[in-house]
């Protein structure tokens, strides 16, 4: 009898952990974060972070950095003040799109009419034949769950040489909605349509604009400040330690972006592989943190990537000071 009942509290014990270890859990608590975030901001290999704001929380949502068939799925990751975050674990898999199978990568999420819309890449495709490229996903939660919007890719082929991945949606001042994307060194944007089913041409009858830069490979990111474009990217191989983002500045979402130069990359003294970013401004502030993965110096699987998050700033002209990626991240910051 005793031995039975030994069992039956240690059989307890395991599900009451189980249970624990998959539920929302916070990543750090206020007493342990201490003065600064800490880099990386949350523990476990992601990449390709998308960092926003909603309801004055801050959300950042990666890639979980694997080999390709373990990507399967996706995390969410929220917090009051970029130190102390809570953990909202598969806010979207595989069984939830039944055309991706794997390489879930880089969402990109917005807000529209009180629901959250989710783009994402899967399954790598490598041709116009293979069922893949970006698909968009819908939650009533920032948390999720997500389900397939579309059942079918938004983007399923190669239009001007850009592989259907790294996905981000862009809002303009006017209220119109727009697709930037593409990998294999060519970018596309292309104009939404309202209820994100599909895109409107162009006036020029086309649907899908290349406005690529020099320099650029993947992840394009876009966002305004002083009435001025800036569009950023990632260059170099990902797996290497020369990953960088570079950026240009235009007086509109399409150009022309005329390189400036790389405003993160590696510190040989602190990580390699510094890249495939997002911005994210403080409301009606001036005041700006770029979200990143990098590699830890001690790491040489391609899969190993973290996410950061450091200052970045302006000078007096408007150009982006270069970023000092650093282990102690970034100080307490509410949202007023």
């Amino acid at each position: 009898m005793k031995k039975l009942l030994a069992l039956t509290l240690l059989n307890f014990c395991c599900y009451y952990a189980l249970a624990q270890s998959t539920a929302h859990p916070k990543i750090k608590t206020a007493a342990q974060a201490g003065p600064t975030s800490g880099n990386p901001v949350f523990p476990g290999w992601y990449a390709d972070p998308e960092g926003i704001i909603f309801n004055k929380t801050f959300w950042i949502y990666p890639t979980f950095s694997a080999p390709y068939n373990k990507q399967v799925h996706m995390d969410a990751f929220s917090s009051k003040d970029l130190v102390t975050w809570d953990k909202h674990p598969n806010i979207i898999d595989t069984s939830a799109v039944k055309w991706a199978k794997r390489a879930m990568w880089a969402p990109s999420i917005i807000e529209k009419d009180k629901k959250y819309y989710l783009f994402f890449g899967a399954n790598d495709i490598q041709n116009d034949n293979e069922t893949g490229g970006i698909g968009v996903a819908i939650a009533d939660r920032p948390e999720g769950p997500f389900k397939d919007y579309l059942g079918k890719p938004l983007i399923d082929k190669f239009h001007n040489g850009a592989q259907p991945i790294d996905q981000f949606v862009f809002k303009d001042k006017d209220g119109q909605y727009y697709l930037f994307y593409g990998g294999w060194r060519h970018c596309n944007v292309a104009k939404l349509k309202s209820d994100f089913t599909g895109f409107i041409p162009f006036e020029d009858g086309k649907t899908f604009r290349e406005i690529t830069p020099e320099g650029y490979v993947e992840g394009p990111f876009m966002f305004i400040r002083n009435g001025k474009y800036y569009f950023m990217w990632s260059e170099g191989g990902w797996t290497g330690p020369n990953y960088s983002v570079a950026y240009a500045i235009a007086d509109s979402p399409f150009g022309p972006f005329e390189r400036v130069g790389k405003i993160l990359q590696q510190d040989p003294q602190v990580a390699t592989g510094a890249g495939h970013h997002s911005v994210i401004q403080v409301p009606g502030k001036d005041q700006w943190y770029i979200v990143y993965h990098r590699r830890p110096l001690t790491e040489t699987d391609g899969n190993h990537r973290e996410t950061c998050i450091d200052v970045m700033s302006f000078d007096e002209k408007g150009m982006i000071n270069p970023v000092k990626i650093t282990r102690e991240g970034v100080k307490p910051v509410l949202i007023k």
